[in-house]
């Protein structure tokens, strides 16, 4: 399946849930937001939220600046 995540083409397996995503992409330990499709998904739906093909999802890390 793909979808589009920050911007670039990713390839994932089916059935695969935000919660999956962040894991394989090495945010499972990160504070981040995540929206699919511009709707901000609450982290308490990530295990259950299914990606479907040809979503686009953005992740998005607060960043500390001075």
């Amino acid at each position: 399946m793909n979808i589009i995540l920050n911007g670039k083409q990713q390839t994932l397996e089916p059935e695969s849930t935000l919660q999956d995503l962040l894991e394989t992409k090495g945010y499972a330990d990160k504070i981040v937001a995540v929206a699919v499709n511009q709707n901000f998904v609450p982290k308490s739906n990530y295990d259950a939220h299914i990606i479907t093909d040809g979503d686009t999802i953005e992740i998005v890390a607060p960043m500390q600046g001075g």
